[in-house]
């Protein structure tokens, strides 16, 4: 009467460990670019504008 269901399992819990691993890429992906890009811009602005210059202007 019982079935063979771990095939079942195992299919499932390796679907479901390949979809985490594509979450946690796409996550660390979205955090560098909108964690690290605001900063990077910022300084290209500042450096654009003269910022960074230590003669005044």
């Amino acid at each position: 009467m019982k079935k063979k269901k771990s095939k079942k399992k195992q299919t499932n819990s390796n679907s479901i460990d390949q979809k985490l691993g594509q979450t946690k890429n796409s996550a660390k992906l979205v955090l560098f670019v909108f964690g690290i890009g605001p900063i990077i811009g910022i300084i290209i602005f500042l450096y654009s504008k003269g910022f960074f210059n230590s003669a005044p202007t």
